[in-house]
């Protein structure tokens, strides 16, 4: 029998592994997936969000404890627990010394991410090259891995761990750690979640998963079944516009469309319908999944022009290109008629003082619904272009109950031998919204403190065992 059994195989399954085996535990990490998809969502990640104080390495002047829960708490609208929040901030300023022992380098960030060139610290390759580098250190250390070992029940007692099973295996372990992702990729449960809108449509029906097509939420569903103490809005996650050409699975950030700050968004009935430049992109690109979610068709069109070319990342596939706005319209299949005059109503709208894209600049719009706050310029100057977009999700928020011991609660009872982290329970600080880097704080932050108790737990059942 292991000490530490690890139900997962993304980054914070990997910081728990490797902290309960640093701690002495023997580990044994399940992973779902097969060795080439393995990590989960991570593999698609780029940084972790940190706080502190002067400038270090990668990352430039300060970001304060203060000035990070600020922004939290603004894109999750006060759906968060303070507390647990602030725990992740604080945890997120000492663990990139820690990350470096076990391989992960980091790098400034790239011209087309300069906004988080203060806030965020950029893995050298990328998620895929901090995965790895766990799991080269995990094999290391002699944490046991296995592929195609997807979990789906738990044997429980009165609130505690006492074995896994995949299909007719058990797995039995004196602790057991938690981090089997979100149901994202559960095409079912996000249709349940969102269900049939006014207009007769299944929004869930248009979604895509940016991630992970492993993250079937199974063992998320066995703990809720089981009693287990559940936090966050089924409907709610991480929730991106990307490209409505992207893959059903797997897409990640390359598939994101970064102009939209830039241009306006129009929907199929070719209306703009949110505030275009109500604050930086890296605090606000995450609502526009849901905004597109609630759009009829679930879809939209990010226009902007030439003056746009950039300064933004480019996506992976081309815009849709035209010399003139009536073509570019007749190209997306939206109405010319209505898509001229949201574009004329907009364009006289504008009220253009000192462009800026790298601060909250002067340039507005005026007697125009919905108002663009920031980076409002007159789209004028051809060739324009247009990207369709879908709702992209990369991870939901409904998950489990916790405290800063990580551990799972039945009745508000923390089970003293069952932990969880990453996406499983980061509904605890993201209610709704998100900022970049956050998941990959939460996942970390909490990875590490589950994997340390559960070591704990697993430990003092060796001392009581040996006392007998």
């Amino acid at each position: 029998m292991v000490d530490v059994l690890v139900v997962g195989g993304g980054n914070a399954a990997l910081c728990a592994a490797l902290m309960a085996r640093e701690a002495g535990a023997s580990v044994m990490l399940l992973e779902a997936a097969p060795r080439e998809w393995r990590g989960g969502n991570s593999q698609h990640t780029r940084n972790l969000r940190c706080m502190h104080d002067a400038p270090q390495d990668v990352l430039t002047d300060a970001y304060p404890e203060e000035e990070y829960w600020q922004d939290l708490l603004k894109v999750t609208g006060g759906l968060t627990n303070e507390h647990l929040a602030r725990l992740v901030i604080r945890e997120s300023s000492t663990c990139r010394d820690w990350m470096r022992r076990h391989g992960v380098n980091f790098q400034p960030p790239l011209s087309g991410a300069l906004h988080v060139a203060r806030t965020n610290a950029f893995f050298m390759g990328g998620g895929k090259a901090l995965v790895n580098a766990y799991y080269r250190s995990a094999e290391a250390l002699g944490v046991q891995i296995r592929y195609n070992a997807p979990v789906d029940a738990l044997e429980l007692e009165a609130g505690r761990f006492k074995a896994a099973r995949i299909g007719a295996e058990r797995i039995e372990a004196r602790a057991c750690v938690l981090a089997a992702g979100g149901f994202e990729s559960n095409r079912e449960w996000l249709r349940e979640a969102w269900g049939q809108n006014e207009r007769g449509e299944w929004p869930a029906d248009n979604f895509l998963i940016r991630g992970t097509r492993f993250n079937m939420g199974v063992l998320l569903k066995f703990m809720l079944d089981a009693g287990a103490d559940s936090i966050g809005d089924p409907s709610q996650s991480h929730c991106v516009a990307i490209d409505a050409r992207a893959p059903l699975y797997d897409g990640g950030i390359c598939t994101r469309i970064d102009c939209v700050s830039l241009g306006v968004v129009v929907n199929r009935d070719a209306v703009r319908f949110y505030d275009e430049g109500e604050d930086f992109w890296p605090k606000r690109y995450a609502i526009w999944g849901r905004l597109t979610a609630m759009q009829p068709g679930q879809i939209a069109y990010s226009i902007i022009d030439a003056k746009a070319i950039g300064r933004f990342m480019p996506p992976v596939f081309p815009g849709v290109q035209a010399n003139t706005l009536p073509e570019l319209a007749a190209k997306l299949g939206l109405d010319p008629a209505t898509f001229e005059k949201t574009l004329r109503d907009y364009n006289a709208s504008c009220r253009v003082g000192t462009f800026d894209h790298t601060a909250l600049d002067d340039c507005h719009t005026e007697g125009v619904t919905p108002g663009k706050t920031h980076w409002a310029r007159p789209i004028d100057t051809a060739p324009f272009y247009g990207y369709a977009l879908r709702p992209g999700i990369t991870f939901t928020y409904l998950g489990l109950k916790v405290d800063d011991t990580a551990a799972v609660r039945f009745n508000d009872v923390p089970s003293d031998n069952l932990f969880v982290a990453g996406e499983m329970m980061a509904g605890n600080v993201l209610g709704k919204g998100y900022t970049a880097g956050v998941g990959m704080s939460i996942g970390t932050a909490f990875g590490r403190i589950a994997g340390t108790r559960a070591a704990a737990a697993a430990r003092a059942q060796n001392l009581a065992k040996s006392t007998i």
